[in-house]
């Protein structure tokens, strides 16, 4: 089959580019099929990719008529911080894939927008380039095998002015991804990861060891670990990855300040819970006014309007910000997010809501 070279980014927004799946089509043309194959992709036979999108097919909207809406707003406030609207940028490593300027061009669009963006470990970008003083921005912390080097990492982020620790738990081992096998997929030789090697030194096996259990699983955090780390910086710790009603419980008596309900795009555990479902089951687990905030199949402002009715303080976008990048970078990612926030804005004034507080579950019915 005759591979096609991508196409170099674009340096103005064309018209036919409109909605977050405009971008999607687009981008494929800028990634070579290796990396395309990469972002799409996720665990085993998919099953978790395709139920995050289609998790909101079977919501419909409720919206209440002759509201008065002229004192409205998109603000939010997460652990005691404002945010000007809640679609956030969630982690994704190895930026550089996308568009040369990886996380630095994120991170523009981020401010630019007022998005809160959260810095992954295995980012190219040393988060020492993001400005000093913007206040939106959380890292994320894949746990480094032990506990002082985890905390070297997160002491770093302390002095650059984040203001959460986001730490991942649901990807102790990596998922196995068909997809990328059948690709071939790797990193470059001489990509950058400043925080990181990309690949966490494994323990040494000796014989009779299990290379799964006493492989990854052996230098993958545990809840004292978690516990630790809440003693030991003074960011509020905020788990990514939950979406069991148990560990949001386990999680609060370990100090722990927020949740991300997530099930990792999909790429990790094939046919794991919608995160949209594990949402409203944590949501009856944890106190009223505990922050959860939801990453998963967010594709219109519909769909984060669905998700705060169900319980989220806030939403992550993934690969619809990475189909901005690799098509235009700073200028693609900052068009996603005000695609996404238009559409929201209008969702939520055609509901007849004018704050994030007056969306709730009266606004939406369930087919199911």
């Amino acid at each position: 089959m005759k591979t096609v070279a991508p196409v170099a980014p674009l340096s103005q927004i064309p018209a036919y580019l409109q909605t977050v799946a405009d971008y999607e089509i687009e981008a494929q043309k800028h990634l070579s099929d290796m990396v395309w194959q990469y972002l799409q992709g996720g665990a085993m036979d998919e099953v978790s990719v395709r139920d995050n999108l289609d998790q909101f097919q079977q919501i419909h909207l409720l919206p209440q008529m002759l509201k008065d809406l002229t004192q409205g707003h998109t603000r939010c406030k997460i652990l005691g911080q404002e945010y000007p609207h809640p679609i956030f940028l969630a982690p994704i490593g190895h930026q550089q894939q996308f568009h040369p300027e990886a996380e630095a061009a994120t991170a523009l669009a981020a401010e630019v927008l007022g998005s809160n963006i959260v810095l992954s470990t295995f980012s190219n970008t040393d988060m020492r380039q993001l400005k000093q003083d913007n206040p939106y921005k959380w890292f994320q912390l894949y746990w480094q095998g032990d506990r002082e080097k985890s905390l070297a990492l997160v002491k770093l982020a302390e002095q650059q002015n984040f203001k959460a620790l986001v730490i991942t738990v649901d990807s102790p081992h990596t998922g196995i991804r068909d997809r990328e096998r059948r690709v071939f997929f790797h990193l470059p030789e001489d990509m950058q990861h400043p925080h990181t090697p990309a690949h966490i030194p494994l323990p040494e096996l000796h014989e009779g060891d299990h290379p799964v259990f006493n492989g990854l699983m052996k230098i993958a955090p545990t809840w004292e670990d978690i516990a630790w780390m809440v003693q030991h910086t003074s960011l509020p710790v905020i788990l990514k990855g939950i979406v069991n009603p148990q560990d949001a419980r386990l999680a609060i008596q370990h100090g722990v300040q927020g949740l991300i309900v997530s099930n990792h795009g999909g790429r990790v555990l094939d046919s794991c819970i919608p995160p949209l479902t594990a949402l409203q089951l944590i949501k009856k687990a944890v106190p009223a006014d505990f922050p959860l905030l939801y990453d998963g199949g967010i594709r219109r402002g519909s769909d984060v309007f669905k998700a705060i009715a169900l319980g989220a303080s806030a939403v992550f976008i993934g690969r619809p910000y990475i189909y901005g990048l690799a098509t235009a970078g700073a200028l693609g990612v900052a068009h996603v997010i005000k695609i996404l926030k238009e559409e929201f804005e209008i969702t939520m004034a055609l509901m007849g809501t004018a704050t994030l507080n007056d969306i709730n579950s009266d606004f939406i019915f369930q087919k199911r």
